[in-house]
């Protein structure tokens, strides 16, 4: 067992409530010592303008092989495979994000708001047939995002039970690394082999798209698909979920959403920077010294930053710690923040505000069907949320 430096404490993961990231995290100061999950001690940086200040800085790296872990052993120390462009830096990350950001502007983007909203009537519907209780994440949560990230790219929804089942043991915190391993390994094989059929099979998908550039490998359009598949999933179910679950058990917030519709987008950011499902946030290294808020972090040395102490940070946000609907959440990093802010972000948000707003209009009387207490939370996974929510009207 690793053993800490007396003021290099391991980053703090208990919570006192499932919906609160651990008090400690403000508690320690701005940016502080922590030891990471290998051993390294490095730093912690807590508060929304250092994090905000350290995402946007070049003389931070995000690459793979440099970034540590605060939570669990690092995969691999090798440079991140061609197309990985989270876990890459300019120029490499330049080249493939240019590539992808056409096909996620805003236009794109509300171009697919009819077919959200029939994807949503669909499992609506399939509540009502199966009849209460259900679990909402199997019924709704999961389901409407990964269907529609699998007709964006092109991949065949009838194939998502293995797709689901590798990037979950991927996102595990609990499987071995030889696992984790295994599961990569999978993923990776099945998307080069849809890539490989999209050449001879050509559809009207983001993959096929891809393809027909004529720039990329067949290795790169595999892993840039790989990414955009779990984070397109994984994150806005989890969303969906757990934004749910904590709207049920704050019913003075609830009530107000109810009793005003138009409250949906303010609701769905305010969510957004209240639960912050990357609740061990992300990683960098410093490539030179780099001084911040007078303390120096050397070359070499990584950095956690937290993205949930960030969103609740009251130099930032108004009593941070109590939901408000009607609150003004501007400004939150949940989607991170610099070259590598989330793509998807805006997909996200469509699907959070017709999922949501869908949800409580065709069920006024929706309530949990088991206690709070109950819910078993993902504190096991780095993605955040629920890992079942079961549900009745």
């Amino acid at each position: 067992m690793t053993e800490t430096l007396p003021d290099a404490p391991m980053l703090p993961t208990t919570r006192p409530n499932p919906l609160d990231p651990p008090a400690e995290l403000h508690d320690r100061g701005p940016l502080s010592r922590l030891t990471f999950a290998d051993g390294t001690v490095g730093w912690l940086a807590t508060t929304h303008k250092l994090v905000r200040a350290i995402l946007a800085d070049p003389r931070f790296s995000a690459e793979g092989e440099k970034r540590k872990n605060p939570v669990r052993l690092n995969l691999t120390t090798e440079p991140a495979k061609p197309g990985m462009f989270i876990t890459q830096d300019a120029p490499e990350h330049t080249r493939y994000r240019r590539l992808l950001t056409g096909q996620f502007t805003v236009r794109r983007m509300n171009e697919l708001i009819p077919r959200v909203q029939e994807i949503t009537n669909e499992h609506i519907d399939g509540m009502r047939r199966h009849g209460p209780p259900v679990d909402l994440v199997q019924e709704f949560a999961l389901p409407i995002p990964s269907l529609v990230i699998c007709e964006l790219l092109g991949v065949p929804y009838a194939d998502r039970a293995r797709f689901q089942h590798d990037s979950s043991k991927m996102l595990s915190l609990t499987t071995s690394i030889d696992e984790v391993r295994a599961a990569v390994a999978s993923v990776e094989d099945y998307m080069l082999e849809l890539v490989r059929t999209k050449r001879e099979q050509p559809g009207d998908d983001l993959i096929t798209g891809l393809v027909q550039l004529n720039e990329l490998t067949d290795e790169e359009i595999s892993n840039m698909g790989l990414l955009l598949l779990i984070a397109g999933h994984e994150t806005t179910a989890n969303m969906l979920a757990l934004g749910t679950f904590t709207l049920l058990t704050n019913p003075d917030q609830l009530a107000l959403l109810r009793d005003d519709p138009s409250l949906t987008d303010n609701a769905v950011e305010e969510l957004l920077r209240y639960l912050t499902i990357v609740h061990f946030g992300t990683a960098r290294t410093a490539l030179e010294d780099v001084e911040l808020d007078g303390v120096v972090i050397k070359a070499g040395e990584p950095v956690s930053i937290s993205l949930p102490a960030a969103n609740r940070d009251p130099m930032r946000f108004i009593d941070p710690d109590r939901l408000s609907l009607k609150g003004n959440a501007a400004g939150h990093v949940t989607f991170g923040h610099g070259i590598h802010q989330c793509l998807g972000q805006q997909l996200a948000r469509i699907e959070m505000r017709i999922g949501l707003a869908t949800l409580l209009r065709e069920f006024p009387t929706l309530r949990l069907a088991i206690p709070a207490d109950e819910v078993p939370m993902r504190d096991d996974m780095s993605i955040y949320g629920v890992h079942s929510l079961p549900v009745a009207w």
